[in-house]
């Protein structure tokens, strides 16, 4: 099998997806006037806006998730390690299960406006607009900067807290000379793509923008096509998006920082201000209120689906077909991205560890990664005008919705399986070719024990997010199509609280089962036989 032939059948799938979509956008441009679409104020009050909140949202994620990171790198408690399980909870919770109870905590009858009032403040009406979508930015992005930078933190070499010992270094001398550049390297990194991701917010945007004047291109392209049906502002507003989000990649790449490896004598040291009263006061502080900060929804979220609503939801015929919908789409596009990630890690491994082109395998390795430059809604909204002239479009959403979301995914498997299929390769390459074990028996035989636990990983990661995504289907969706997260939506948008909090519940449960399940099933599964003792005669 030549080297190229897995990684070419899987990118051109890609390439045909995205290239066919971002085609069919160009063709649809080309039928009016593009300059004066552009000339509009409304779009680039639009792009202004969309461009104002992501910053915002980025410097208040990073703002806070640099003190917070370095309370916890100082201090060790008891439950710290299900604090940072917790912060890691949060990217793989449903957006729209989140963004439940953030209402419910930050809402206008939630749980501050009650604490409120129950000490004779009168409430506070801050959630719905700008406010809102900061903080529903910061509930998802500042847990994971914060665990980027901890993680940055805890590479820092023993000795320099040695070192920052003998001189006596006080904690504003320590974060110049020691913390600040550990984290250095990973923050043009972290920052730029929390910046993406704000910037081609699509769920966070509709539900708490509060109105048109909070509205993102995200937003006003899924309006503008869903509503409005103008194909013609649709198409424009989509390639606006492309063109700032090619940037933003550009920006991302020239940006990144390289880390440096030291050697170290592997000895532990105390640092020297973990001793200061005042120090384990802010600390505590700090800790305590990222603590709420992101427990406080997800515990609203699990306390209000114990209503009297409950059982008049979980009987509805409609919440077990969109489950049965949501699980066949979460299933089948995290499928097809383990797939597609693992096909172009093989020609990716093969250039590697045979040809001795490392350069060349990085640059492979990456190109599964530009399908972020194309957000989800834009290449949604691509096929849609592909599709529309050749057939109904919506009768065709269950299979564009799963390969949206397996292209979406397909970064993140590439990710989670490209560093232990390259150490598969390392350890048994030379003595698989010299054996001639190759194809479905090296990979039954010698690879699965060792990539079963990242790939079932992977796979989870990739099923929950397809699970819990709410872009895509609120395009192709209709009432005899639906998922859970739009049921969710529906339910808010039309004011049923007690039923959305029984969806809610009933979401983030199954989520979590989907996570756990493929996690733990398939990551303890084998594949094949197991191998014969002789029979001695």
């Amino acid at each position: 099998m030549p080297w190229w032939l897995p990684a070419g059948l899987a990118l051109s799938l890609v390439a045909l997806l995205a290239g066919g979509a971002l085609v069919a956008l160009g063709v649809a441009a080309g039928g009016f006037d593009l300059a004066e679409t552009l000339s509009q104020p409304y779009l680039w009050r639009v792009v202004w806006f969309t461009l104002w909140q992501a910053a915002l949202s980025t410097l208040l994620s990073v703002g806070f998730a640099i003190p917070l990171a370095r309370a916890l790198a100082r201090r060790d408690f008891p439950g710290r390690g299900l604090l940072l399980r917790l912060f890691s909870l949060s990217l793989v919770v449903p957006v729209i299960v989140a963004i439940f109870g953030i209402v419910a905590v930050h809402g206008r009858r939630g749980w501050v406006n009650d604490g409120l009032e129950l000490f004779g403040f009168e409430g506070l009406h801050y959630l719905y607009g700008l406010g809102g979508i900061l903080i529903g930015h910061c509930f998802f992005n500042l847990p994971f900067v914060a665990r980027v930078l901890l993680q940055a933190l805890d590479s820092v070499p023993p000795e320099s807290w040695r070192v920052a010992s003998q001189y006596g270094l006080r904690s504003r001398d320590i974060f110049r000379l020691i913390e600040w550049p550990a984290m250095r390297s990973v923050l043009p990194g972290v920052a730029g793509l929390v910046f993406m991701l704000c910037f081609t917010s699509f769920a966070v945007v509709l539900t708490l923008g509060g109105g048109p004047r909070a509205t993102t291109l995200e937003v006003a392209v899924y309006q503008a096509l869903r509503f409005d049906f103008d194909l013609g502002r649709a198409v424009t507003l989509a390639l606006v998006q492309l063109v700032f989000c090619g940037g933003i990649v550009f920006c991302l790449l020239r940006l990144s920082v390289p880390g440096s490896l030291t050697m170290t004598e592997g000895r532990v040291f105390e640092r020297p201000d973990r001793a200061a009263p005042l120090g384990r006061w802010l600390d505590g502080i700090l800790i305590g209120l990222g603590t709420l900060f992101v427990v406080l929804p997800l515990a609203a979220v699990a306390l209000a689906g114990f209503n009297d609503r409950a059982p008049a939801v979980l009987s509805d015929p409609r919440l077990w077909r969109a489950l049965g919908q949501s699980l066949t789409i979460a299933l089948s596009s995290g499928g097809l991205a383990l797939v597609l990630g693992g096909a172009i890690l093989i020609s990716s491994r093969i250039l590697r560890h045979r040809m001795l082109r490392a350069q060349a395998a990085a640059r492979l390795e990456l190109s599964a990664s530009l399908i972020l430059v194309v957000p989800p809604f834009v290449l949604a909204t691509g096929l849609f005008v592909l599709l529309r002239p050749l057939t109904d479009v919506f009768a065709l959403g269950l299979p564009l919705v799963v390969l949206v979301n397996a292209l979406m995914a397909l970064p993140f498997v590439v990710r989670f399986l490209g560093g232990p299929m390259m150490d598969e390769a390392q350890r048994h390459d030379r003595l698989c070719q010299s054996l001639g074990i190759a194809g479905w028996s090296r990979l039954r035989l010698i690879e699965w024990p060792n990539l079963r636990r990242p790939a079932a990983l992977a796979l989870a990661v990739a099923a929950t997010l397809s699970m819990g995504d709410l872009g895509v289907i609120a395009l192709f969706g209709s009432e005899d199509f639906a998922t859970l997260p739009l049921l969710l939506y529906r339910a808010m948008g039309g004011f049923r609280m007690a039923e959305a909090a029984v969806i809610a519940a009933f979401l983030s449960l199954v989520c979590l089962l989907v996570f756990f399940a493929i996690d733990g099933l398939l990551g303890r599964a084998r594949f094949g036989l197991p191998l014969r003792r002789p029979r001695h005669a």
